[in-house]
């Protein structure tokens, strides 16, 4: 008996002219979402708040510039806040369109940003949220980093889901954990667009026996959007896009989807992720846990645990 499902990549970019027109651009495609008829579709990494990519922030080893701080407020102001209105709009084209939704967003919380993929269901609106564990390079500059509290895989009704940011994606010891918690359906939200991505995705949905979900954003050149970027020829694309969906043997089902926005889909078969892991489950009969075992912190950590020390009676 067949279990078929549809999963979908929104691709598209941040606009230049900010979260507000980013999040239009988001909703502009409904039509198009509700006639696709996805059990779930996945946005981009830091789709709303923005990838500020060949940006600085005047930052160079020991010093910072007055006008990086200004950029960051910049940026700062353009990231979302979890109870703000930007959840609100993206429950509500869930809502509408019966679609589970898996989007990169920038978290502002406190003076702190991170990189943060939300979990929207169209019944209960923001379930889960995971926040990106190790920025890559210069992201360090402009990001938080995420604990093992928010390794989430959620239960949606395409199935076990979970998110997986960039190149945390290269982190054999988070897929490990990922494959441990059952994971059916991979989401992995990026701004990677190198080719030799698309062998990360096929690998990881070979390895973990699941099916992948890839969204890049996608940006036209420099000149398009009107920006300036250091050493970036002025008529190639910021991000080409590359967004794809594997099947769990590793087989393309979807895109990759290169130099435009869009939606692809393709309707699977949950039943495929168990005949697949007839011969190769990577935490099942494949593992060897007499030899290797794998410990992972959850526990929230919070740089200030308050308490109150409880007298002992005489």
């Amino acid at each position: 008996m067949t279990d078929l499902k549809t999963l979908s990549v929104l691709q598209l970019g941040s606009s230049p002219k900010g979260t507000e027109a980013t999040l239009k651009k988001i909703l502009s495609y409904e039509q198009e979402i509700s006639a696709a008829g996805p059990d779930i579709v996945v946005l981009p990494e830091a789709i709303l708040g923005g990838y500020p990519k060949g940006e600085s922030f005047g930052t160079q080893l020991g010093f910072r510039l007055e006008s990086g701080r200004e950029t960051f407020q910049k940026y700062y102001d353009a990231a979302i806040e979890l109870n703000g209105p930007e959840m609100e709009a993206l429950s509500g084209l869930s809502n509408r369109t019966g679609t589970s939704i898996v989007a990169g967003i920038i978290e502002k919380s406190g003076s702190t940003l991170y990189c943060t993929a939300v979990f929207i269901d169209p019944d209960k609106g923001l379930t889960n949220k995971h926040r990106k564990l190790i920025p890559t390079g210069s992201e360090r500059l402009i990001w938080g980093q995420g604990d093992g509290s928010t390794l989430s895989v959620v239960d949606t009704s395409v199935g076990k889901t979970g998110a997986v940011i960039c190149w945390e994606n290269y982190m054999p010891l988070l897929r490990t954990t990922m494959y441990s918690k059952g994971i059916e359906i991979w989401c992995a939200p990026t701004v990677d667009a190198r080719p030799v991505w698309q062998s990360t995705m096929q690998h990881i949905a070979l390895e973990g026996r699941c099916f992948v979900i890839s969204a890049c954003q996608y940006q036209p050149s420099p000149n398009e959007l009107g920006l300036k970027v250091e050493n970036w020829p002025s008529d190639e694309a910021l991000i080409p896009g590359g967004s794809v969906i594997f099947g769990p043997l590793g087989e393309k089902l979807a895109g990759p989807l290169i130099g435009e926005e869009g939606l692809i889909s393709t309707k699977v078969d949950l039943n495929d992720i168990a005949k697949s892991r007839y011969d190769l489950d990577v935490i099942g009969h494949y593992a060897r846990p007499d030899i290797f075992e794998l410990r992972v912190n959850e526990t929230p950590r919070q740089s200030v645990v308050t308490f109150v020390e409880e007298e002992e009676d005489d």
